[in-house]
């Protein structure tokens, strides 16, 4: 780097093996569900591969990066916007701790008592981007997004850039389709396009319900036989995700929002 963090702090397991084969995941504050569903595919085959998942431990994609990461068996790294003991957000502190448990790394360049600041988190970027060996994966940028910002770190770096495809109706999604659109960033659908190697992750059956519905409306015993589950089950799932905003029923039938 042309500007190197002068010190930084840590707590957890400084093994050097973490930064062997690791991965940074950046993306949007205000994360989709979209998003999430794209992480819950694209992570357990990068944890499979022993990928370390480097991330900034904000609000949306970054969260929801180290959480997946944790929930499949792997190891994440957490650089941080302030001091190691100024907690943010205080949502994360059963993460921030997590991530020390399980052999992981929480990481920061300024000082105890470092209040976060918008400058602060631009600042920490560089040091996502640098540590990452396998380059950097955004999921989810806005126009103005700071992730856009680490993906140009990246390529001055000399590191690789992938972006998942949105939707083009999501202004979360105008920053990650045109970086792809102008060569900037490798187009992901799978871990496979970043490691090279073929893994299919498990369905999960909200993500299934999800992409049948995607393809069209079925009432919930139509959706039950689709699943091979039985009725109570798949009720119980609908509701969920009816609560989550993510489908609404209409005539007995459900469709996605």
């Amino acid at each position: 780097m042309s500007d190197p963090p002068k010190q930084l702090y840590y707590r957890g397991k400084l093994d050097p093996e973490l930064f062997k084969k690791s991965l940074a995941i950046v993306g949007s504050r205000r994360m989709t569900s979209y998003g999430e569903r794209a992480l819950e595919m694209i992570v357990p085959g990068l944890v499979v591969e022993n990928v370390t998942i480097i991330s900034g431990f904000m609000y949306g994609v970054d969260t929801k990066a180290h959480r997946e990461c944790l929930d499949c068996g792997g190891k994440t790294i957490a650089v941080l916007g302030g001091g190691l003991d100024v907690l943010y957000p205080p949502e994360n502190e059963k993460l921030y701790s997590e991530i020390i448990e399980k052999n992981g790394l929480i990481l920061s360049e300024y000082e105890p008592k470092q209040q976060p600041q918008l400058w602060t988190f631009v600042q920490r970027n560089r040091i996502v981007a640098g540590l990452s060996t396998l380059g950097v994966l955004i999921i989810e940028a806005g126009e103005k997004s700071g992730s856009l910002v680490t993906a140009k770190i990246a390529k001055k770096l000399g590191k690789p850039v992938f972006a998942i495809p949105g939707q083009i109706t999501s202004s979360v999604s105008i920053g990650t389709n045109q970086l792809i659109k102008e060569g900037w960033a490798k187009m992901v659908l799978n871990a496979s396009d970043i490691i090279g190697t073929r893994f299919t992750a498990p369905d999960r059956p909200t993500n299934k319900i999800l992409d049948i519905l995607s393809a069209e409306p079925l009432t919930l015993d139509e959706l039950a036989i689709k699943l091979d589950k039985n009725v109570i089950e798949t009720g119980q799932i609908l509701t969920m995700l009816s609560l989550k905003g993510e489908i609404e029923e209409r005539g007995g039938k459900y469709y996605p929002k």
